[in-house]
């Protein structure tokens, strides 16, 4: 499970820091259950930082998730990244429910050798909706029908949120 784990972080990087695959970046402080992890991209100025968290489903224990958080270089915006497991049924996107109230859905903009890859604007809106709220679920479907739930904590992420630089 580490090792699997080790991958989704490598891959997580590798989409949020650089092109590359010998990204690595380093864990510079916890918040309670996300983690602040940095890395300078070869030719980048600065080194970028994302809040990341991974979970596995609740009823498979090989399905893991991976949630990153993380502000653009060039500070004008907020992204959440989430890599899904391979065999994700793409068309279905990836759910939301904060509280068990629904609160959207996702498309996924590309699959990479350790999964996909959904990605929205963080606004506003929905940062303080993820600041608020007790509990949180990402829905992957691997049918139209089948939706695997996966829990992940919010404990942490508003302070982890507002120490990113």
């Amino acid at each position: 499970m580490a090792r699997i784990l080790t991958g989704w972080i490598v891959a997580l990087l590798v989409l949020g820091f650089a092109d590359t695959a010998s990204a690595q970046g380093a864990v510079k402080s916890v918040h309670g259950d996300w983690q602040i992890r940095c890395d300078t991209p070869p030719g980048a100025k600065a080194e970028q930082c994302a809040l990341i968290q991974s979970v596995v489903a609740e009823d498979r224990s090989n399905a893991g998730l991976t949630v990153i958080v993380l502000k653009t270089a060039d500070q004008k915006s907020r992204l959440m990244r989430v890599v899904a497991p391979l065999g994700v049924l793409l068309p279905s996107g990836l759910g939301l429910k904060l509280d068990n109230v629904d609160v959207g859905r996702a498309g996924f903009v590309r699959c990479l050798p350790n999964g996909c890859v959904a990605e929205v604007v963080l606004d506003d809106k929905l940062l303080n909706q993820l600041r608020n709220a007790k509990t949180a679920t990402f829905i992957i479907f691997e049918t139209p029908e089948e939706g695997i739930g996966f829990p992940l904590s919010l404990n942490g992420l508003g302070e982890g949120y507002d120490k990113l630089p």
